[in-house]
């Protein structure tokens, strides 16, 4: 069993919403995932409101060897780290 960490699209036309989901690979943009793991939500007004997830289960599946697409890796390394000034 072959599992990606991806989005998953939901949401109204014009108003995108994404779930942060653990899935296997062979399963289509519209499969049922092993794992829903956090939300995604690109027009949110404050920017810790756009992308809540767990941690603890991200790496979590990293470590059974799942790999996040090259997305979901930009947006928990941005999210991920303390900010520093």
């Amino acid at each position: 069993m072959a599992v990606v960490i991806r989005f998953q699209r939901t949401g109204k036309p014009k108003h995108p919403h994404y779930r942060l989901v653990a899935i296997e690979r062979s399963r289509g943009p519209q499969g049922r995932p092993v794992e829903i793991l956090g939300h995604y939500h690109p027009k949110a007004d404050k920017v810790k409101d756009k992308l809540t997830f767990d941690l603890e289960r991200y790496n979590f599946w990293v470590s059974k060897g799942a790999l996040p697409s090259e997305t979901v890796g930009t947006l928990i390394g941005k999210h991920a780290k303390p900010e520093t000034k």
